[in-house]
């Protein structure tokens, strides 16, 4: 039998529009083997994090190509069961808007490249919403794709337990056949732990900890919901067996947010259950987390231990602690849900019935929560039995810290940039595109730590209400259908909510959904949570079949499109991926450019492939170009105005990439156009505020043209010329004096403060204007005897002959700068006798 004959056979749908998908279903079992290849293959992909590079590209892509293929599969599917009869059934169609809307932003895309690839990710992630919603109607489904997102993430936290506990060696032979290992060591993965300035970090897959903190809850709540639901040991056991090590994992992370963040969802949680659900939520995981905490400040140390000296003794040591404490929470969770769960649900009953009687316990969960945190936070000594660096990041919560005063700044500065793109915003990736001309002191950060304001600036409000609107129906259908429903519907897709309301809580205050990953998982659910929600029919006038088709039809459609598109994206990044390999063996200069031309060939305009990746076509040509400039000036010439005119593509698609700016400039210097490469520095100044670099090469470019007009007799242009320098000057100086508003416990970023460079220049001003004490007061602060540096050679120069001029000296540096070069005695007296007439 076919597929389409095997797909009508075991599928069809009710009376009422609402499509069951048969556990018989061919197409049901293939997508839920994806499904489950997908949970366990994407976290080992550095979870599909959307860096904007070609090294995280390439996962992104593959990921596209099989949602590609599951939609194509979707689409047989519905063509035999889809009928538009359900206002849910319209919500599944309407997913479509958000790639819709990350279309209709590409028109006004700061960055060609990061947008598209934001369409490619919000196709995926209507792919896995409309999966989400056709796998789980039937509770096989439903328990299988519950089942999967359990097991993958106990999965993921194994794994990073293992690098903890210093068996990374085994965990890298363990999914190194698949996941996406450091190249420099095909047996580690890259950044398990990370460390910063607060120490070891565990970040398992993620490879940033708070991100996996936000994973964290999700799977803490998930496994608490699975045991305080059911009576069964044998189904509380695998849940309570993970839950002390998933927590542990928690406080490993050292996320000040996600503790924050972890009794916000708990509480939403609780406000679903029964009373008696609720108490046993609060018991088992107040043993959970006090079990963790126990057993934290031994762990700790022996997981720092053996990050600095591996031992097996030690390793061992450390999965008995924890074994045997999971073990013992273990039995108390079961014996509380075998004897404890009945004799609630009796001493309970008589609340249960009262109007609202489940809102009481979660408002004195709160009034206990601030009790708690209270004790916890003050001088009374509780916090001691954390571990050292745990008890640092609590006593850092609070408004004035670092981390938060620095969101609060990317906040501000996504507002602005938004209130310049507030319709269609400015594309997929507008925030790392543009956060630098809008950013209010010198940070980089590529992300805006905050979901909605990164769709807000990317999609604009259109793209965000759509969002949202969605979202919310979404949930007002299951929340609606949850009040409505028996306690067995409720549990069997309740996972999905706690998924949902897990990932978008954290991610108001962190990039949690830059990883594709979550992403896809989180549209996963949503899915899930529509997939068994009840809705009212709407009202078509027509039973055209033609209308109930034209959705399969449109998802046959795109899912070709997109697997035309993703297999091209792949094989163009291995491709480059070639070009890579091929450079490391070879300097033939056809054997490096074949892949690499056929890679931009496939994917034109790329960042990466023309300029900014390792080996880029640009600096190619521009590296002959060089190499043949004497042997053959002409053909140095056709190779350099082949990389400018790549560029000038690069330009039309990338016009905010500050490399690709600044490549722009180096070309007009290289070609000595002084007068456009200082146009292009001073108007780029503006994208670009809090780059030193751009004030530094107009200051200088137009000391270069100063004295140019200088030579011609030209006054007034010099003039003009270098009250530029100053006005640039000044300008830099405002900017150094508005970081000192800045609150003391915010880091400003980058260095941005005055140069040499720029402090001759001012006193080249000074000095040509006949003000020899202001030059020589101006350049003072940067002289230095450090002569192997050429602009700390003209430095001392200009000093010394302002010094002159004002007939006073500085024998010992003149002496050490002689020393270093005879020459520089004539290059002050040339200084000396040019007569500027400029006063």
């Amino acid at each position: 039998m076919s597929a389409s004959k095997n797909a009508y056979a075991a599928s069809r749908a009710k009376a009422n529009g609402t499509i069951t998908t048969e556990k018989s279903s061919v197409i049901f079992w293939i997508l839920t083997v994806f499904t489950g290849l997908f949970m366990f293959w994407a976290p080992f992909q550095r979870a599909l994090f959307n860096g904007g590079t070609y090294d995280f590209e390439r996962t992104i892509y593959s990921a596209s190509v099989w949602s590609s293929i599951i939609l194509l599969l979707i689409a047989i599917l519905t063509f035999f069961v889809f009928k538009l009869k359900e206002q849910k059934d319209v919500l599944t169609i309407l997913v479509l808007m958000m790639p819709l809307t990350y279309v209709i932003s590409l028109s006004n895309a700061a960055s060609h490249y990061l947008a598209t690839n934001m369409i490619y990710i919000q196709m995926l992630y209507a792919t896995f919403f409309i999966l989400g919603v056709f796998l789980t109607k039937n509770k096989l489904g439903t328990s299988i794709i519950a089942s999967l997102l359990i097991i993958s993430g106990y999965f993921v936290v194994l794994f990073g337990l293992l690098y903890w506990l210093g068996n990374g060696n085994f965990a890298g032979h363990l999914v190194g056949w698949f996941a996406l290992m450091d190249a420099a060591n095909p047996n580690l993965y890259r950044d398990a732990i990370m460390t910063d300035s607060n120490g070891l970090r565990l970040t398992s897959v993620f490879q940033y900890a708070n991100t996996y903190a936000a994973f964290l809850i999700t799977l803490s709540l998930g496994a608490l919901f699975f045991i305080v639901k059911s009576r069964k040991w044998y189904v509380v056991l695998p849940h309570a067996i993970m839950l002390v090590p998933i927590i542990v994992s928690f406080w490993l992370t050292l996320s000040r947010g996600a503790i924050v963040i972890i009794p916000v969802v708990f509480l939403i949680m609780l406000f679903f259950f029964s009373i008696s659900r609720q108490i046993l939520a609060l018991i088992q995981f107040g043993l959970a987390f006090a079990a963790s905490l126990a057993i934290l400040q031994k762990v700790t140390d022996i997981g720092i231990g053996l990050q600095k000296q591996p031992s097996a003794a030690e390793s061992l040591h450390g999965w008995w602690i924890l074994l045997l404490t999971s073990i013992v929470f273990t039995a108390l969770a079961i014996v509380i849900q075998r004897f404890g769960a009945p004799w609630l649900e009796r001493v309970t009953a008589r609340f249960s019935a009262k109007k609202n009687a489940t809102f009481i316990l979660p408002i004195a969960a709160i009034i206990v929560g601030v009790i708690g945190a209270v004790l916890l936070f003050g001088d009374t000594g509780l916090k001691n039995i954390l571990p050292n660096n745990v008890k640092i990041r609590l006593e850092n919560i609070n408004f004035q810290q670092h981390s938060v005063l620095e969101r609060g700044t990317f906040y501000k500065d996504a507002v602005k940039l938004w209130s310049d793109y507030p319709i269609i915003g400015a594309g997929g990736g507008a925030w790392a595109s543009l956060y630098e001309k809008y950013q209010n002191n010198p940070y980089t950060s590529r992300q805006a730590h905050n979901f909605a304001l990164q769709y807000l600036v990317e999609a604009g409000a259109l793209g965000f209400l759509a969002f949202i609107g969605f979202v919310l129906a979404v949930m007002v259908f299951y929340i609606r259908s949850y009040i409505k429903s028996s306690q067995e519907k409720r549990d069997l897709h309740f996972l999905f909510f706690i998924v949902t309301v897990s990932l978008l809580a954290h991610s108001m205050i962190d990039f949690d959904l830059s990883y594709v990953y979550l992403g896809a998982i989180l549209f996963l659910a949503l899915g899930g949570m529509l997939s068994n929600s009840t809705s009212a029919p709407i009202r078509l006038k027509s039973d055209s079949l033609t209308l109930h088709k034209m959705f399969p039809a449109l998802l046959a459609v795109l899912s070709i499109v997109m697997f035309y598109i993703s297999a091209q994206l792949v094989s163009a990044n291995s491709s480059y991926q070639q070009t890579l390999e091929v450079i490391k063996k070879s300097q033939d200069y056809n054997q490096i450019v074949t892949p690499l031309d056929k890679a931009i060939s496939l994917h034109p305009a790329h960042p990466d492939y023309l300029l900014t990746g390792q080996v880029s076509r640009i600096g190619i040509l521009l590296q002959v170009s060089n190499q043949m400039q004497k042997e053959d000036p002409k053909k140095a010439e056709t190779f350099f105005n082949q990389a400018q005119d790549l560029l000038n593509q690069l330009l039309k698609k990338e016009p905010h990439n500050r490399m690709v700016a600044m490549q722009q400039l180096n070309m007009l210097l290289i070609k000595g156009k002084t007068q456009d490469a200082l146009d292009w520095s001073t108007a780029q100044i503006p994208n670009y505020p809090w780059y030193i670099d751009l004030y530094e090469k107009s200051m200088s470019l137009n000391i270069e043209l100063a004295n140019q007009e200088i030579q011609k007799n030209n006054i007034q242009d010099t003039n003009k010329k270098l009250d530029n320098v100053l006005a640039t000057y000044n300008e830099v100086l405002a900017r150094i004096d508005s970081l000192k508003n800045l609150p003391k416990e915010q880091a400003q970023g980058r260095e941005f403060a005055v140069t040499p460079s720029m402090a001759l220049n001012v006193g080249q001003v000074h000095y040509m204007r006949g003000d020899y004490a202001g030059a020589a007061n101006t350049i003072k602060p940067y002289v230095t005897d450090k002569f192997d540096d050429q602009t700390n050679r003209v430095v001392a120069r200009w000093y010394l002959a302002a010094l002159q001029k004002q007939g006073t000296a500085d024998n010992d540096l003149l002496n050490k700068l002689i020393a270093k070069d005879p020459a520089e005695k004539q290059n002050i007296d040339a200084i000396i006798a040019t007569n500027f007439q400029l006063k």
